[in-house]
């Protein structure tokens, strides 16, 4: 029995006191983008493009457009913003720096609002710079995870590791592997202990490595840990990415990634965690 009241498992209803947080943390958001040259865009709920970008298809949410061609809701704005600037708006913008504000659908009734922005051309520092700025503006400290997608990969290929226990962060299984230095970099959270794992392991990892090494630094005062053996779950990022916590809460990710050749850096803020964090306290 589905009593009047009930709403599915995974939605949002906002009223009161949460209502108005998720309204000022998405003008102070959208003011402050628009300050630093950003353009809104608004993508469409349906999409033919989302298994670009979850790697679990799994999670799509289907249904059939007019020609019963396979349609899915908005599982992630990323892609779909790439595309739909480059392909449709291309010759009528030179704009490359767009924000939204939206929701996103995952299977079976999960539903994510989110404040993201992607820049064509800019780089992880620019949109780094970005969240954490906008995060200070919110007056919200997170703690900073910065990781490098190609190490998870390339100890994949180079040395048959799965890379599904890097997914699903198996650790007992990368310690049992015949590779110690893999035990080495799973203790890895301070630049120190990075800069001193990169003198032990094969030399075809230190490149990246030294890339993680370079993002941290430049990161100095804020509280940043290091993930290395972290693997994303999103398709598209290619290299360094980042996350933002509150707790063991998930405040935002953020990564680059080339899409149709098009190199690209971009953000999400998960406006349901933060309007939570800001109801709890932990911010003024």
């Amino acid at each position: 029995m589905i009593f009047e009241h009930e709403i599915p498992a995974g939605s949002r209803l906002y009223f009161g006191e949460s209502a108005r947080q998720k309204r000022a943390i998405e003008r102070i958001a959208s003011e402050m983008l628009e300050a630093r040259g950003f353009e809104e865009i608004a993508t469409p709920l349906f999409s033919y493009h989302q298994h670009l970008s979850v790697r679990d298809t799994r999670e799509l949410v289907r249904v059939a457009d007019p020609q019963n061609r396979e349609v899915t809701l908005r599982a992630d704005s990323t892609i779909d913003v790439v595309r739909l600037v480059t392909k449709r708006l291309g010759r009528s913008t030179a704009q490359t720096k767009w924000f939204y504000i939206q929701p996103v659908y995952r299977y079976p009734t999960q539903e994510t609002n989110q404040i993201g922005a992607e820049w064509l051309g800019g780089t992880l520092s620019d949109v780094l710079e970005v969240t954490t700025a906008l995060f200070d503006t919110l007056d919200i400290r997170p703690i900073l995870q910065i990781s490098n997608i190609q190490i998870p990969v390339l100890i994949s290929l180079e040395f048959g590791v799965p890379l599904e226990w890097f997914a699903s962060m198996q650790i007992e299984r990368l310690l049992g592997t015949e590779h110690p230095w893999l035990s080495e970099l799973a203790r890895v959270q301070r630049l120190e202990q990075l800069e001193a794992a990169i003198t032990k392991v094969p030399a075809v990892l230190r490149p990246e490595l030294e890339k993680l090494a370079g993002m941290t630094a430049a990161c100095e005062g804020r509280d940043c840990v290091l993930a290395p053996l972290y693997y994303a779950q999103m398709r598209y990022y290619d290299g360094l990415f980042f996350q933002c916590f509150s707790g063991n809460t998930l405040l935002a990710s953020g990564g680059h990634f080339v899409n149709d050749d098009i190199s690209a850096a971009g953000f999400a803020i998960y406006t349901d965690a933060l309007i939570e964090a800001r109801l709890k306290g932990e911010s003024k």
